[in-house]
């Protein structure tokens, strides 16, 4: 994974708010722009604020259904993502050994 694409995507995770998003889309294949602002209580246009930050990170995808947009999270930036994430453990010291 390219250094500046993990560093975006982490920035993009860090507000708490796009998290939960990218977190409710990891759960469900495909959601409404409008479900994900009455979820989390926030206007339309923060909603789409939020999801232009995680899809410009390649969190996330759309599709057009008429005039509503959908979107989905992307399973492989995320498996990497989780790969980066799950490699950050200490390692052993000699002293705990």
């Amino acid at each position: 994974m390219a250094e500046d694409r993990l560093v975006r995507q982490l920035k993009a995770l860090a507000h708490p708010t796009r998290l939960g998003m990218l977190q409710r889309l990891a759960l469900e294949p495909e959601i409404c722009a409008c479900d994900l602002g009455e979820a989390f209580a926030v206007s339309q246009p923060t909603v789409s604020e939020h999801l232009r930050v995680l899809r410009e990170a390649g969190l996330v995808t759309t599709r057009r259904r008429g005039t509503t947009i959908c979107y989905s999270a992307v399973p492989e930036a995320l498996s990497e993502l989780a790969t980066v994430v799950a490699a950050l453990h200490p390692r052993e010291t000699a002293e705990a050994a």
